[in-house]
């Protein structure tokens, strides 16, 4: 028999994945059933699984390593085992492990899954960060982003599959997904390992998204950003994620806001503040003056006698609510500003109403 290595046409130093990727495309390429009635085929193909069974197992490769060959004392339990009587070189059987393994089933989730076929995976949500003007977010706008996300691979249809890359039958099992196992005069069946119990070894991996059916994609996105959304509010767009694996769901977008403040605009909740500067006469005797909001100007009345601080509110002039679609009022908070007094007529005017009409009004606050 030829050396091991050589068989596979491998570096004594290669690892274990270099290992299996030689393998499987050595045993494609010899399967009888694709080289039906040649026996030199069939020959290269037994001599090739019968390395990759040594090669593959750490401890086999080891001693292989070491003595050239698996010995009669490979795997032979020293001293007292709950296995006395069994015969563990004369079955083919190379190690305790492997019996352990016959009588138990392999506890190793690799074995249990390699070979399988890929089965559907949600795509993971995306996150994205927003920067808006304050009158922006509470009116709502709809603006052109761009995300790096994954998408269906288009060369595989998103099986991640090479195309024409056929699946084999796993040439362990011969298909079964079981395979038989005599230890002594007992003999076992188990989960094949080669395969995970599918019984079948899938194609090569496609070359276009290294297997994972889907590649990352510049995408420009026009996202829609609802009216009243505040700031660290986070809208969810469905479907614009990230493709899911082998067919299955695509992921969110979920986009966070962070809104900017206003030079005076306040926002608090849904009702939206405002601080109204107007002159003494405006506030002694009243008025209608221009307010901005949202949409533009309105007329707002001021009572007489109207004191500094004082608030006044406008309907529906606030900041929508996504959710419930109602609309918040408008809060105006009066500040009178005192007339420039350089001029000396403005003045001797002051004093002279004063005079006409004098009030204290810090009356009250006496202790």
């Amino acid at each position: 028999m030829s050396d091991y290595y050589d068989i596979l046409g491998v570096n004594k130093k290669a690892s274990f994945s270099e290992i299996k990727k030689v393998y499987r495309k050595l045993a494609r390429k010899y399967h009888p059933d694709l080289n039906p009635g040649d026996a030199i085929a069939e020959k290269k193909f037994k001599e090739i699984n019968q390395a990759y069974e040594i090669l593959k197992d750490p401890e086999k490769r080891k001693q292989y390593d070491t003595f050239g060959s698996l010995g009669g004392n490979f795997g032979r339990s020293r001293g007292h085992s709950n296995f006395e009587g069994f015969d563990f070189t004369s079955t083919g059987s190379s190690s305790f492990g492997d019996i352990f393994e016959t009588i138990f089933g392999s506890g190793s989730q690799q074995s249990q899954t390699r070979g399988r076929d890929r089965k559907p995976e949600p795509g993971e949500d995306l996150l994205y960060s927003i920067n808006l003007g304050f009158v922006d977010a509470a009116k709502g706008l709809e603006t052109p982003i761009q995300v790096v996300r994954k998408e269906k691979c288009t060369t595989c249809s998103g099986k991640g599959i090479e195309p024409g890359s056929l699946k084999m039958t796993c040439p362990v099992c011969k298909g079964n997904g079981r395979i038989q196992k005599q230890t002594g005069f007992m003999k076992f069946a188990s989960t094949c390992v080669n395969c995970g119990g599918s019984g079948f070894l899938p194609g090569e991996n496609c070359r276009a998204c290294h297997g994972e059916g889907r590649v990352d994609k510049v995408t420009r996105i026009k996202a829609r950003i609802p009216a009243g959304v505040g700031n660290n509010s986070r809208v969810r767009i469905a479907g614009k994620g990230n493709a899911g694996k082998f067919g299955g769901a695509i992921g969110d977008l979920i986009i966070t806001i962070n809104v900017s403040l206003h030079k005076f605009f306040k926002r608090s909740g849904v009702n939206l503040e405002i601080i109204l500067p107007v002159t003494y006469l405006e506030a002694a005797l009243g008025a209608k003056v221009e307010v901005p909001t949202l949409n533009g100007e309105t007329l707002l009345k001021i009572p007489p006698s109207t004191s500094s601080g004082q608030k006044l509110r406008i309907k529906n002039k606030g900041i929508i609510n996504p959710k419930t679609k109602i609309t918040g009022d408008m809060l105006i908070e009066i500040k009178i500003v005192p007339p420039p007094v350089k001029d000396i007529e403005v003045r001797r005017l002051l004093k002279e109403i004063e005079k006409k009409a004098p009030y204290n009004p810090r009356t009250g606050l006496e202790l």
